[in-house]
């Protein structure tokens, strides 16, 4: 088994100075902690993998191919593989827990 504490991720991403900390890596998922500050813009572009955002805590848009929805705590978001997409207008400082399917190419 593996087991993660949110909290000690949150102080391991701050420790190691890290917007993404990835946690948890096997061959068909990868999970990670991704971290915007308010205001900041979110540099990230299309991946080649599957992925689920859950909001942990913010307030904010995502823009997904043409489409654009307020995200908050507890928001889930699907992003097929190639979709352009970003998280914008963030006015909260943005944790989020971040699912690839299969696990992310580097």
């Amino acid at each position: 088994m593996q087991a993660f504490e949110l909290t000690e991720l949150l102080e391991q991403a701050a420790s190691d100075d890290q917007r993404y900390l990835e946690f948890l890596r096997v061959p068909d998922l990868s999970v990670g902690l991704y971290q915007l500050a308010a205001g900041e813009a979110d540099p990230q572009s299309p991946h080649q993998e599957d992925e689920v955002y859950y909001v942990i805590s913010a307030r904010a848009r995502i823009e997904v191919g043409d489409e654009t929805r307020p995200v908050q705590a507890g928001s889930i978001v699907y992003v097929a593989a190639e979709v352009p997409h970003k998280f914008m207008d963030i006015e909260e400082d943005m944790q989020i827990l971040v699912f690839f399917a299969p696990a992310e190419t580097h």
